[in-house]
């Protein structure tokens, strides 16, 4: 008996995620990701109408899990707003130091393809905006008790830490050591105004 459709496409969807991390969308190849998947290449054009197709489901997959866990860093009541930020930033300087840069599909299938694909543009555009509302909403809640200067531009802030985020990705996908990524985290923080005189406790108490 033949396991429900839409659990197999969750399951083949994941398995040419994989795929196409590691080699890329160039480098992949119908039969990689038979192997990878276990349907046959007439059951991905069937199921999923090709290897392009199976591509952006794959990288909206990624992007969506991307875009959930920037939301559990940030929207947690255990730290102030911007020490939210701010171990954000040192979890991944120090998930890239370990070599977690090289799971990245969304920066990869961007570098690679955003400029000639525009389904590809889209996806980005799309989780790079999500992205930088996670991080408005938490610098207007540092706003509202505090922490950040309101005079301070919200949404500038967001996407001036959406494009150190990637970048950083990019660099440390590159070799960058844990240092130098922590010392980009930590100097990005220097953007916020008012971050030197903000409160040293719990906005929500003592």
């Amino acid at each position: 008996m033949s396991r429900p459709r839409k659990f197999l496409e969750s399951d083949v969807v994941a398995s040419a995620g994989v795929t196409f991390t590691a080699k890329g969308y160039s480098g992949t190849t119908l039969d990689d990701l038979v192997a990878a998947t276990g349907l046959g290449k007439q059951s991905t054009y069937n199921s999923f109408g090709g290897k392009h197709a199976l591509f952006l489901r794959a990288l909206s997959l990624h992007a969506g899990e991307a875009i959930a866990e920037l939301e559990r860093a940030l929207t947690t009541d255990a730290a102030s707003p911007f020490e939210r930020v701010k171990g954000q930033l040192l979890k991944l300087a120090i998930a890239l130091s370990d070599g977690d840069a090289a799971s990245d599909l969304f920066i990869k299938a961007t570098i690679e393809m955003a400029d000639s694909d525009s389904a590809v543009a889209e996806s980005a555009h799309n989780t790079i905006s999500r992205m930088s509302g996670v991080y408005r909403d938490c610098i207007e809640d540092a706003q509202a008790c505090g922490e950040v200067s309101v005079e301070a531009d919200a949404t500038a802030l967001a996407n001036y830490f959406v494009a150190v985020t990637r970048g950083t990705e990019v660099v440390g996908s590159a070799g960058a050591d844990r240092a130098t990524l922590t010392a980009i985290a930590l100097t990005s923080l220097g953007a916020i105004p008012g971050s030197a005189t903000r409160p040293r406790r719990h906005p929500l108490g003592d």
